[in-house]
C-alpha cells in the first residue's frame, strides 16, 4: 500500500491543490489535522465549505481519511468541550474521521480527534482500547499532536507533545503514529520528521510555505517512508532500526517513480 501524508495544511488551496493532483498515485492519502485556520480572513464556514469540496474531490480519487487538528475545532460538546462537528459530514462521502477505526488492505487505522479536555481525552483512550482488541495486521494512528520529548515535537525552541499519546504508544504499541501540528520539527536543528518510541514509528511532515506542502511519502510493500519539502529530502527504512542522521534523498525513489506510472 503506497500512503501519502500530509498535515497542517491550514486553508492553504494551493496545497489542497497539490494535493488533489498527487492522489491519484497513492492507494491512501492521510491528512493529520489543521485543515482549517483560524487566523484566515475567510470565515470558518466558507472554509468548511471549500474544504469539505477538496476532500469530496479527493474521495473520488482514491481513498480519504482525516483526523481534526487543533484550528479545525468549531463546536462545543455537552461538556463544554471544542470538537470538530464538521468532520462528520465526511463520512457521508465515505471518508473515515474523528472516532472511526477502518482496516484498509489488511492494515488497521484509528482515526484520533484533537481533544480539548478530559472527557474527549478519556473517549480517545476507549477507542483505542476498543481498536486495540479487534486490530488486524499493523496498526495506524492518525493523530495530530506528536508525543513530547521527541525530534518530532521540537520547535528550535522547546517540546510541543502530547504526554497522553506517549502513554497510549508505550501501552498500545502501535506500529505507526502519523502527526503534525509542530510545524518546526522537520526544519529545526535537533528536530526531524521522523522518529521511534520503542518499536513504534512516529512522523510529522512539517509545514512550508508555498504551493507544494511538505510531504512523507510510505510504501508499505517495500519498506521505506520518505519526507519532502523545498530544503530537501530524507528517507528511512522500515525494517531497520533509525539512524542519525537520517539518509538524504538525491533523486526519487524507484517506488515513488513506479506510483506516478499507474
Amino acid at each position: 500500500m503506497r500512503i501519502l501524508i500530509v498535515a497542517d495544511l491550514h486553508y492553504a488551496l494551493q496545497q489542497f491543490d497539490w494535493v488533489l493532483q498527487a492522489a491519484a498515485g497513492y492507494d491512501l492519502v492521510v491528512i493529520a489535522g489543521d485543515l482549517l485556520e483560524t487566523a484566515s480572513m475567510v470565515d470558518p464556514g466558507t472554509q468548511i465549505v471549500v474544504v469539505m469540496n477538496y476532500l469530496k474531490r479527493l474521495r473520488q480519487v482514491t481513498r480519504v481519511l482525516v483526523c481534526s487538528g487543533n484550528h479545525d475545532l468549531d463546536a462545543v460538546d455537552a461538556h463544554g468541550e471544542k470538537h470538530a462537528g464538521w468532520l462528520r459530514a465526511a463520512r457521508r462521502l465515505s471518508i473515515p474521521v474523528d472516532g472511526d477505526t477502518v482496516i484498509v488492505d489488511g492494515t488497521t487505522i484509528t482515526l484520533c480527534p484533537w481533544w480539548d479536555g478530559p472527557e474527549a481525552m478519556k473517549a480517545i483512550g476507549a477507542q483505542l482500547e476498543a481498536a486495540a482488541a479487534d486490530r488486524l495486521g499493523p496498526w495506524i494512528w492518525v493523530y495530530h499532536a506528536p508525543p513530547p520529548d521527541s525530534p518530532v515535537s521540537w520547535s528550535g525552541q522547546r517540546f510541543f507533545g502530547d504526554a497522553a499519546l506517549l502513554g497510549w504508544i508505550v501501552q498500545y504499541r502501535p506500529d505507526f503514529v502519523f502527526t503534525g501540528h509542530v510545524h518546526e520539527a522537520p526544519f529545526a536543528r535537533g528536530g526531524s520528521w521522523v522518529d521511534r518510541v520503542g518499536d513504534t514509528w512516529v512522523f510529522n511532515a512539517g509545514k512550508q510555505y508555498g504551493a507544494v506542502p511538505t510531504t512523507i511519502a510510505i510504501d508499505t510493500e517495500v519498506g521505506e517512508a520518505a519526507w519532502f519539502s523545498l530544503e530537501g529530502a530524507e528517507s528511512v527504512r522500515l525494517g531497520e532500526p533509525l539512524v542519525r542522521p537520517v539518509q538524504q534523498l538525491s533523486a526519487m525513489p524507484d517506488w515513488m517513480l513506479a506510483a506516478g506510472k499507474d
